[in-house]
Parts: C-alpha cells; structure tokens; sequence
C-alpha cells in the first residue's frame, strides 16, 4: 500500500503533503530496465532498417546508372557514406534542450522525476532513494533523446524518398521504388509503435506519479518546467476552479442554442438538421478527395501506395500466438471415451495468415461415468497454417503425425513405424471473447484425407475447439 503523511494545516486551513513516506522504488527499478532496454532495442530496430534502405538505395543506382551514369551518381551520390552518416547520428551525445515532438505521459513522468530531485526530502530512503530517482531520469532522458534522433532520421528518409521519386520518375523507374517507400514506412510506423508505448504506463507507474501530483508544489513546479509549459504560456492559476472564471458551461450553451432555433420559427430544427447533414456530406466529399490525391491533411505521415502488413512493426515475439484446443469421443451417454488435449504456438506471416507447430496428448477416462480410469492413448505432433478468407472465416490447413495406441512409458512410443500421418484441410471461425486469459474462440472443421490410407481407419472429419491467449 502507498501511504502519505499529512505535514500540519497551514493558517489559512488548506492542508499540505510535506512527505512521501512509502514511495514504491522498485518503480523506478522497473522505469530505469524499461527504458535501457527501450533505448537498446530503438537504436538496433533503426540501425537494422537503414541497412535493408542502404540495400536497396544501391540497387536503385545501379538500374539509374545503366541508363545515365552522370545523373545517377549525382542523384545518390555516396550511399555507404550517407547510410554510415545516419547510423552514427543514432549514437550521437544528446543535445540538451532539443524540443522534440510533445508526449504528454513522457512530460509528466520526466517532469515529476525533476521534481523530486529538487525535493530529496519529500523521499524516504535518503540518498539510495535518490540514486535510483537520478538514474531513472538519465535513463529517460536518454530513451527520449534517441527518439527524437530516430525521428530526426525518419524525416531525412521521407525526404529523401520524395527527391528519389522524382529523379526516378524521369527514368521510368517508378515501380523500382516501392521496395523503398515500404522499408520508409515501415521504419515510421516503428518509430510511431515505440511511441504508442511510452505513452501506455504500467499500474506501478501512474500509482508514482499520482502520488506525485498530489503534492502541491508539484503543480507549480510542472506549470514552470514542463514541456507544455514551454509549448504553452499556462495561466497562474492553472488547474484550479478560478481558472474556469467566465467561461461558458454546457448548460448555459444548450439553453442559447435552443432560444435561437425557437426564435427563428416551427421548422427551424429540420432546417438546422438538413444544414448539418449538407454540411457534412461536403466534408466527406472533400475527404475522398483528398485521399484521391494522397494527402494526408497536413499530418506527419502519408498515405502508403501499397497495403501494409501490420506485423511488419512488430517484434518476433510480438508475432506469436499461443493457442491450446480439445477434441473428445465419447461412447455414449455424452461421456468421453478419450480427449485430445493440444498446445500450439503460431507465427503471423502477416494480418491475414498464421503458420505454427503443436503438440497433443491424447488421454483416455474410462468406460462410463461409474469406471473411470484415466490411461495414456496416445501423442501427437501437428503444423498448421491459417489464411483469412473474409471476415472471422479462415481457410486452415495442417500435417501431423499421431501415436494412437495406449502406452506406458515413453520408450513405447520411439517406433516410428508406429505412428500414423494424418493430412488437414477445412474451416475455422474465430469469436472474440471478452476474457483476461483467452483472447478468442476458435472453431475447426476438418477434413483428414490421409485417414483412409491408415489401417485402422479413423475418423475422417475432426471437430475441434481452441482457445487463444
């Protein structure tokens, strides 16, 4: 628990907070490992897209020279050189006071980590607890510095994607830069994805800085030393009740709005409803337009001219999907003879499909409800890969290789002579569940083609239900 101790009411009885006597520091333990290995994976995710960019910036000038070795050489000029520019950029020392873009959790958690190292009182633990307090805000400083650096890289590729453009453009050679424009977006949208996340804090995190900001001169502090306040003059009295002095309620403008459309007559709603509607018809005609275009109204990043695999962005263990399903027969009264119980782990190729590996293991209950005896019937090994058709459909298809007899120990199950192919294809249908452990449902019907060369025959079509997580 997070405790605070209240200093004495002041004269004029508003109280005070003078001490934070349970400050968890094992957030900062965790802030400090959080952003190192942030920083780490920043720096060798961009220095290992410059090199696949460097690639493909060199097959792009040799196609350019065979056509014109002047214009080529003046349009790329030094590639290694340039590439080998921009990865030492990424291992520049910091510039202090370099404004990067604004990220509203990053002020805060920067902020309120300046504050306290002004105000080592307000911490218990003394000098150990301010160790940690200083490490934690080199370690972010350091994490935002590098990424603005990698900001500062995806501006000069973007740029310098639009120049080759237009060289190629005089050559024919358009279509030899898309490989180029994806490995450019694919780097923004890391950049983007490692700012998604600083802007997500852990439990631990906003229970620190909540129990920073109730201290009161906190608020001063961050009004005089954020990065808002830099951005933006904040009043002095900023976030208090006097600040909303003057400024119109929602009821005041409600009560406004519905005396001038009374005023002006019986069908003054169904007019101001048919001028709201035209008026936003044109702004989805001027939208469409735009996107025609390729704009991206004045924002940062613009539209791709391919469709992005979202995967692309993601780590490899990102990438993964773990899964487990169950498969019974029963003899009859609905119980079940035998289960399959089956484990997978699979690897998005992309939005729409999935390739894994699986193991299952198939255990027997018995006769009835009133003999059960739980036995070894059998293991298996699977490989399975899922294509999206449309919606939560998918095509699914697998090889797998079953032991289905009854055995003992695991040495019974080394004869490979043994063991029986079995050879998938059919449906599934993925439900979305709203679970803190599973993710989804997912539903197969399968069709075994290989189950009639095997002796004895099985049962050609398999129904089985998997859950994600």
């Amino acid at each position: 628990m997070i405790l605070i101790s209240l200093g004495s009411v002041a004269q004029e009885g508003t109280g005070t907070i003078d001490k934070i006597t349970s400050f968890p520091t094992r957030f900062l333990d965790k802030l400090n490992k959080k952003s190192a290995e942030m920083e780490e994976k920043l720096i060798a995710s961009s220095e290992k897209a410059l090199q696949r960019m460097k690639k493909q910036e060199k097959k792009l000038k040799k196609k350019m020279a065979r056509k014109d070795s002047a214009a080529a050489e003046q349009a790329f000029g030094d590639v290694e050189a340039r590439y080998n520019q921009l990865q030492a950029k990424l291992k520049e020392p910091l510039k202090m006071g370099k404004a990067g873009q604004y990220l509203p959790h990053m002020d805060t958690l920067n902020t309120s980590l300046n504050f306290l190292t002004k105000n080592k009182e307000l911490l218990p633990g003394g000098e150990e607890t301010m160790g940690k307090v200083k490490d934690a805000l080199k370690s972010v400083n350091g994490l935002e510095g590098k990424l603005d650096q990698a900001t500062d890289v995806k501006k000069y590729l973007r740029e310098r994607r639009q120049m080759l453009k237009d060289q190629l453009n005089r050559f024919g050679l358009t279509k030899e830069l898309k490989k180029y424009n994806q490995q450019v977006y694919y780097y923004g949208e890391q950049i983007n994805s490692y700012k998604a996340m600083l802007e997500d804090p852990s439990k631990l995190e906003q229970k620190a800085l909540e129990l920073v900001k109730q201290i009161p001169a906190f608020q001063d502090f961050f009004k005089n030393n954020s990065a808002l306040a830099s951005l933006f003059r904040l009043p002095d009295n900023y976030g208090s009740s006097a600040s909303l002095a003057g400024l119109q309620t929602r009821s005041s403008v409600q009560s406004l709005i519905q005396d001038r459309i009374a005023s002006a007559g019986p069908n003054a709603t169904a007019m101001l409803q048919q001028n709201v509607q035209a008026a936003q018809a044109q702004l989805g005609k001027l939208k469409d337009k735009l996107n025609a275009l390729g704009g991206g109204g004045g924002s940062e990043e613009d539209l791709p001219d391919f469709k992005p695999n979202n995967q692309k962005t993601k780590s490899f263990l990102q990438r993964l999907e773990y899964g487990t399903n169950l498969q019974s027969q029963r003899s009859s009264n609905y119980f079940p003879t035998t289960t399959d119980l089956g484990l997978s782990v699979g690897y998005k190729l992309s939005d729409k499909s999935v390739i894994g590996v699986g193991a299952s293991y198939k255990v027997g209950w018995g006769q009835d409800i009133r003999n059960i005896n739980v036995t070894n019937q059998g293991v298996g090994f699977r490989s399975f890969a899922d294509y999206k058709m449309k919606g939560s459909f998918f095509a699914s298809g697998g090889f797998e290789y079953n032991y289905q007899q009854p055995f003992s120990f695991i040495s019974d199950v080394k004869d490979l002579d043994s063991w029986q192919q079995s050879g998938l294809v059919g449906v599934s249908k993925i439900i979305s569940l709203k679970s803190k452990m599973f993710k989804k449902t997912k539903m197969q019907l399968l069709w075994d083609f290989l189950s009639y060369q095997q002796r004895p025959q099985t049962q050609p079509l398999k129904f089985r239900v998997g859950y994600n997580f």
